[in-house]
């Protein structure tokens, strides 16, 4: 989707949980790429894998009963499946960052917020004692957390939410890493942090050149803050392109419903529109495309064959049998 090399380039992922005498696959042949200085949304409802797809790059997919059961995620040239555990551990929190979905659970209740950080600062940056501390004061200012100079020996129940939020974000950049991934990051927070939380973001990589991973089912956030969108449907990429490109002219039905389902002032009173059904549990094998069940223009052809993610035109791909669709703009 970008000339410049990918920073971040994930092929063919399979992710597989072993659960209860069933392999139930999370994650299926998902790819895409993040380049240098872009932001990339990855959407969907709840359980199409985008959070597994995001851990997966941390490589924090408790095994068992998770396993990679195939694919590439390539790091700078790297694979990050295949290397060490040592050298994963210098790239978490260090070229590589992470805001959490839900910081009070990511964030250790029983070390203060600045000492989380000094830690980070320690293991991956080399800054110990006073100068670590000053470091960390830094962040916390960077970030908006009001008087940061005391807010650092608080404790993360000692703050809101979207104090914490901010304290995720600091933590995460505070080796200015090369990657950002962000995981639901506006989740719980009221309209207004959660317009300080993205204004945040696109600031910092602006000032970093960081590239952004942002995970989210939330299309006004990718409509105001993305470069490029990749749309997940249970387990699976269903469409990708350009922001301006997906939002002008969505040619994934799935697509098509979530956008029909955004909430609009100028529209009229009444029910919001809504997809029918619902998502294929992942124990169960689908030999054709695996919204067909939920789709309006499903035929025979949809229900027997998987749909290959085809480039359609300038870099928007779809997964479809009935793509372009004429009715879509």
């Amino acid at each position: 989707m970008n000339d410049a090399a990918p920073l971040l380039e994930v092929r063919h992922l399979q992710v597989d949980f072993h659960v209860g005498g069933t392999v139930q696959r999370a994650v299926q042949g998902v790819s895409f790429s993040v380049a240098r200085g872009r932001t990339l949304g990855v959407v969907g409802e709840s359980g199409c894998g985008k959070s597994v797809t995001s851990l997966s790059i941390m490589r924090l997919v408790p095994q068992p009963p998770g396993q990679y059961a195939g694919g590439q995620i390539l790091f700078d040239g790297d694979d990050l499946l295949s290397l060490p555990e040592r050298r994963m551990r210098d790239l978490r929190g260090g070229r590589i960052g992470m805001i959490f979905q839900e910081p009070m659970t990511s964030l250790n209740p029983v070390y203060t917020c600045g000492a989380q950080i000094v830690e980070s600062l320690s293991v991956h940056s080399g800054l110990k004692g006073k100068a670590a501390r000053e470091r960390a004061i830094e962040l916390l200012d960077l970030v908006g957390l009001p008087s940061p100079a005391s807010r650092v020996d608080d404790y993360p129940h000692q703050l809101s939410g979207g104090q914490r939020q901010r304290v995720m974000i600091a933590l995460a950049l505070c080796n200015d890493p090369d990657l950002l991934i962000a995981d639901e990051p506006t989740t719980a927070l009221d309209v207004t942090i959660q317009a300080q939380i993205l204004d945040l973001m696109g600031n910092l990589r602006e000032r970093t050149g960081a590239a952004v991973m942002l995970v989210t089912h939330d299309l006004g956030v990718v409509a105001q803050t993305c470069d490029d969108v990749v749309v997940m449907y249970a387990g699976r990429v269903v469409e990708q392109a350009p922001t301006a490109a997906l939002f002008a002219d969505p040619q994934h039905p799935y697509t098509v419903g979530l956008m029909a389902a955004v909430p609009r002032i100028d529209a009229a009173a009444g029910r919001l529109a809504t997809i029918p059904g619902s998502v294929p549990p992942p124990w169960i094998e689908a030999k054709g495309c695996r919204f067909a069940s939920r789709c309006p223009l499903a035929d025979t052809r949809c229900r027997a064959e998987s749909p290959p993610l085809r480039d359609l035109s300038a870099g928007h791909h779809v997964a479809c049998w009935k793509a372009p669709i004429e009715a879509a703009a």
